[in-house]
């Protein structure tokens, strides 16, 4: 394994024209045509993160950030270890550092920050599988002081959980596209028995952002969605609502966008619960009085055993929705919506680069020339990688009845 692994940054340029070739076919045949629209495709495959013997994983877990062409991406990394097919092969006894992947050509060339070891985005053990790195530690999170321009240019945040049952969450905010960090901060409760944070949130205005979050049940299990906000950069916060009743199994994970000045939809993973059918999927939720209350919409895309969504809006005005399908055969999925989600086309295959259900946990981004780069991780041999797509959504047409 190379030196630059550990010190320094790593720098990779590694694309499969075969699994593009592969994704190409498979997705002209796959999407559904659409009236008078260009079909999407697959440009490139890039490897963020692909070392023998280690494991890159979920990047939902921490979020991806955009300014021009240059992406900003979290994830975790540790050691790989053969579990025997069990869910992810991961040796938990091994250190798992919190790191970023940066690329200034719009996903082409990835370079590897470790910002553990500057002493920030460290976290906690319940926020890992494994173990804490040696010498990496960070500061307890503090109650902040307010005042967060969530419209600075080149602004960027995390949230990040510290149990996915009943802990408590931080967040941390950057004024140069994540080069420095602020925080960590002490994210409220909003009167719930434990949160569990994700990179979920809709800025308003200049001090004022909803967060969308998975709370702790009745039980004190993982969990259901809430909607919260500040209105004051992050000084104080308030419960706003639901999003849902509580469920029998779970509700988590949300990615939400806002449609109008007092509309929003939000999609959420889905996991049925005790004597129900086994079934994992996305749904999706509408709020038309600015998050106040929310209504049931539809069950949007089966998932397989479950996987977190990505909902953004492209610059021709469609919808688009990515996800990994943990069921055979394994692959990453995206869907198009022309009219605010209220249908939605058949996937379009991204990626079917999969051995097993270990694949996905995707965050979605458009550059300014309209491809869309959508980052996660997926199986390989003796190892889990980071994979960018680089990829054509096509042109708007008119959705399917």
């Amino acid at each position: 394994m190379p030196s630059s692994f550990f010190f320094g940054v790593v720098r990779i340029m590694t694309s499969h024209f075969q699994r593009i070739l592969a994704s190409g076919i498979l997705a002209l045949t796959s999407a559904m045509a659409v009236d008078g629209a260009e079909p999407p495709r697959v440009v490139e495959h890039v490897q963020v993160y692909d070392f023998p013997g280690r494991f890159g994983g979920w990047p939902a877990n921490q979020g991806a950030w955009i300014w021009e062409n240059e992406i900003l991406v979290g994830f975790s990394e540790g050691e790989y270890k053969d579990l025997g097919g069990a869910h992810y092969d991961y040796d938990r006894t091994q250190p798992e550092e919190n790191i970023l992947a940066r690329s200034l050509d719009g996903g082409h060339i990835w370079s590897l920050e470790y910002p553990g070891r500057q002493h920030v985005l460290v976290g906690t053990k319940g926020m890992r599988k494994g173990t804490i790195p040696p010498g990496q530690s960070e500061p307890e999170p503090v109650d902040c002081p307010g005042g967060i321009d969530f419209t600075h240019p080149d602004f960027a945040m995390t949230l990040r959980f510290e149990g996915v049952q009943t802990g408590s969450s931080r967040f941390y905010y950057s004024y140069d596209r994540g080069k420095t960090w602020n925080g960590p901060f002490r994210l409220s409760h909003f009167g719930q028995k434990g949160i569990a944070a994700r990179t979920d949130f809709i800025v308003n205005n200049k001090h004022d952002a909803f967060f969308f979050l998975t709370a702790s049940k009745s039980n004190n299990r993982e969990g259901r969605v809430i909607c919260g906000r500040t209105t004051d950069g992050g000084k104080t916060f308030e419960f706003v609502s639901y999003v849902g009743p509580e469920p029998n199994g779970f509700s988590i994970m949300p990615s939400t966008l806002r449609l109008s000045e007092t509309d929003m939809l939000c999609m959420i993973r889905r996991r049925s619960g005790p004597m129900e059918k086994e079934r994992g999927w996305i749904e999706s939720w509408r709020t038309h009085d600015n998050g106040n209350s929310w209504v049931f919409d539809q069950d949007v895309a089966e998932t397989g055993e479950g996987n977190p969504p990505h909902l953004i809006r492209l610059k021709d005005g469609r919808l688009s929705l990515t996800y990994g399908f943990r069921a055979a055969p394994f692959a990453m999925h995206a869907r198009f919506s022309s009219d605010e989600g209220k249908s939605w086309t058949e996937p379009f295959i991204l990626d079917r680069d999969a051995a097993c259900l270990d694949i996905g946990y995707p965050r979605t981004v458009q550059r300014p020339d309209g491809k869309l780069v959508t980052i996660y991780y997926v199986v390989e041999k003796q190892a889990r990688k980071v994979t960018a797509t680089i990829w054509d959504p096509g042109t708007r047409g008119r959705t399917p009845p």
